[in-house]
């Protein structure tokens, strides 16, 4: 019988499976960092469990640590302080390998699994982190999960999983000048809603999707859980084997992965068509990523009143022209090198009018933009080019927006508060931010292109 991707997947991976009961779903990969960890660790002490399988588990450090270079001092803070203790103690004494504070390969943890060829196609990853769904541009089954399914996983390689339902996401024709992959994924969560894939896996499919990078990928499935999929798929190809190949732990066969695509008659449970000829650059208006709109348009009418009230903005006006205070390109969404050679792009020889921050994923990345002058660009524009992290993306690290301040950021939650206490989140492009920062206002890209 013909099977999409992700039952290939959930088959391949069910250890046992009970009527009505959920399923036990072995766990490839485990990826772990410094807030959801110390709990789940805490828990196998007080129980007296070890880490099943530390070599299927690795660390890093990114949510709460600082983007400046007094990450490299001692700690203030002593919540902070307590928290990278915790993370270097717990994986020392697991033996699980840590990219910690001052590691070479240190970033946000949906950057550097794929950097490093820990995701690898057809894997089930796992994650204590709501954009597990990244992995996903991979042919993995990759999902966020809660601190105590952790503590099961570090302790089991296993995890209880009621299988859900497919989801078909077809992108077909040519993206028009301006309009990114990032544009696309706005676009289907304003189509589908913050909940109209709850209970889903989404496989997204179709031409536009196969002339992606890999790196574009990643920014459509990394936001997979904003229209309420469990996890966001792509089929691996020869883009998938090309970023892989030579990676520290990638594998070296690839043609084992072949079959890993959904099969010609197989039946998903929902879908949805979008015509990429079509779109245009996207932005939010709201209070989550549901609520986008074409860079262009007004807002909607019948827009929720009390979005509306927290972002002061108003019905039926447009956005575009509108002030703002900062500008942030980063996260896991929009933090990889693909994504800094578009701001580049926009911001070379013009300079900034807001605070504008740049924040790589990885220290690789970091160091290969450097590489190229990215930061010099950065630099020049009076943009902040910053050391690897999770940033502004959410206001845990020092990295935050003041009261009633707008941002335009590259990153994938707009709610109330995710930047800072009052501070304002429009989403959008690499490209829309940097435009955005240039004028100090929300700007559209297509006039600089």
């Amino acid at each position: 019988m013909p099977k999409t991707l992700f039952e290939k997947i959930w088959d391949d991976h069910v250890v046992t499976a009970e009527p009505e009961c959920p399923a036990v779903l072995y766990i490839d990969l485990h990826l772990i960092h410094e807030m959801t960890s110390p709990q789940a660790f805490e828990g196998l002490r007080r129980r007296g469990l070890k880490v099943r399988r530390p070599d299927r588990t690795a660390a890093t450090i990114d949510h709460i640590i600082q983007t400046t270079p007094e990450r490299f001092q001692p700690q203030k803070d002593p919540r902070v302080a307590a928290l990278l203790h915790s993370i270097e103690e717990n994986c020392r004494a697991a033996g699980i390998r840590l990219y910690g504070v001052g590691d070479e390969q240190q970033g946000v943890v949906h950057v550097i699994g794929p950097e490093l060829g820990l995701t690898q196609p057809g894997m089930t990853i796992v994650c204590g982190d709501s954009h597990t769904a990244t992995h996903g541009a991979f042919g993995a089954l990759a999902f966020g999960i809660g601190t105590t399914e952790v503590e099961h996983v570090l302790a089991t390689q296993c995890l209880l999983q009621r299988k859900p339902k497919t989801f078909e996401v077809r992108v077909t024709g040519r993206l028009p000048q301006g309009v990114t992959a990032k544009d696309i994924i706005l676009a289907v969560c304003a189509k589908v809603g913050i909940g109209g894939a709850n209970g889903h896996v989404a496989e997204y499919r179709g031409d536009t999707i196969r002339a992606l990078s890999m790196e574009e990928r990643m920014t459509v499935c990394n936001m997979s859980i904003e229209f309420g999929a469990r996890a966001g798929m792509i089929a691996p190809d020869d883009t998938t084997f090309r970023y892989l190949a030579g990676r520290p732990f990638a594998p070296k066969d690839f043609e084992r992965f072949r079959r890993l695509r959904t099969d010609d008659g197989a039946a998903f449970d929902a879908s949805i068509d979008i015509d990429a000829g079509r779109l245009e650059p996207m932005i939010t208006y709201g209070t989550n990523p549901g609520m986008g709109m074409a860079i262009g348009a007004s807002i909607p009418g019948d827009a929720p009143k009390k979005a509306l009230e927290y972002m002061g903005f108003e019905a039926g006006k447009p956005l575009l022209g509108h002030s703002i205070d900062v500008v942030f390109i980063g996260s896991c969404t929009n933090s990889r090198l693909g994504d800094l050679r578009q701001a580049a792009s926009v911001l070379k020889g013009r300079k900034v009018k807001v605070r504008t921050l740049i924040v790589p994923g990885s220290g690789p990345i970091k160091r290969a933009a450097e590489a190229e002058g990215l930061d010099k660009v950065f630099v020049e524009a009076g943009a902040e080019w910053r050391e690897a992290g999770c940033s502004m993306c959410i206001a845990m690290n020092g990295d935050e927006l003041k009261e009633g301040e707008i941002c335009v950021a590259t990153s994938n939650r707009n709610f109330e508060g995710r930047q800072g206490k009052g501070g304002r989140t429009i989403l959008a492009s690499p490209l829309t931010a940097a435009a955005s920062a240039v004028e100090g206002r929300v700007a559209d890209v297509r006039t600089y292109l």
